[in-house]
């Protein structure tokens, strides 16, 4: 995630890292090439068509409105994600609380805090496609779902906690429910992951996005002549750009510039549980040349 102030005017002409230019500038490059060879031809035979701009700006807001709807069906699911790891912050910060009251037994406590650390880091790593053993988790390294089992273990050391008289019956159900409520919000994670927005938006939007940008010197070169090349190129950015920008935040726990910062949420909840583990807190992770990770 780019973490920056409100840029300035030179930043707004210079900054490259957390924007999309990158991605768009070999695009926008041939689509300015091609407007420039039209504009060409036109001069050197007369040959290229002229055609009537207005039926273009029917067309330019036909295609806005498809990338309107995809952006906004990107956001939500950025959002959303947002919203499950802040909710599973908030979790993992009362279970800390809540096994202070339930629990008298201090190793106990510790070992349900640690296992509830080890979900969240095997969560993060599930999300991103990465073995648990990237993070040295290798107490759910060989299970078929890292997460679960994880979570699996916090259930058992409660179980048990119970079984030994350890935890009463209403401490056991307030548990129960916190991890129920973390299962929630890692279930609803695993949806946005395992469901991306349906295939056939992008190649419609992208298949209409090149086909309208390269339609477009016909309609520019009577009025616009040799500039014509700026202004697709202009135009080309623009749709482009929002294209590739409703890419990245539909896969919002991907490692891009746009994804949520998980490793950063991660390391909040271990701040929050080191008092109740008897720890110094580590250091919040900080912004590296704007991003954090």
């Amino acid at each position: 995630m780019i973490v920056r102030e409100k840029p300035g005017l030179w930043d707004l002409l210079t900054a490259l890292r957390g924007s999309i230019v990158p991605r768009v500038v070999g695009p926008v490059l041939i689509l300015g090439i091609v407007a420039a060879l039209v504009v060409f031809l036109d001069r050197m035979t007369g040959l290229a068509p002229h055609l009537d701009g207005s039926s273009f700006a029917v067309f330019g807001i036909g295609l806005s409105l498809f990338l309107g709807f995809r952006n906004n069906a990107a956001y939500d699911r950025w959002w959303e994600a947002r919203r499950l790891w802040g909710g599973l912050l908030a979790d993992m910060r009362s279970l800390a609380r809540e096994v202070e009251v339930f629990l008298a037994d201090r190793p106990t406590r510790d070992r349900v805090l640690r296992e509830a650390l080890v979900f969240l880091h095997a969560h993060r790593l599930n999300l991103r496609r990465l073995s648990p053993r990237a993070s040295g988790q290798e107490e759910v390294a060989t299970a078929a779902h890292p997460p679960d089992a994880a979570l699996d273990l916090v259930n058992a050391t409660l179980a048990a906690a119970h079984r030994d008289g350890r935890l009463d019956g209403f401490g056991a159900r307030a548990l129960s429910a916190r991890l129920a409520s973390m299962a929630l919000q890692q279930a609803g994670c695993e949806r946005i992951a395992n469901s991306p927005l349906p295939f056939v938006y992008s190649l419609l939007i992208y298949r209409t996005t090149y086909l309208y940008c390269l339609l477009l010197p016909l309609a520019l070169i009577g009025t616009t002549g040799w500039m014509t090349p700026v202004f697709v190129a202009v135009v080309a950015y623009m749709f482009l750009g929002l294209a590739e920008v409703t890419e990245e935040l539909s896969h919002p726990f991907a490692t891009s510039l746009n994804g949520i910062a998980l490793d950063a949420i991660c390391r909040a909840a271990e701040i929050s549980l080191a008092p109740h583990l008897g720890e110094d807190p580590p250091e919040p992770l900080r912004p590296v040349n704007h991003y954090l990770s």
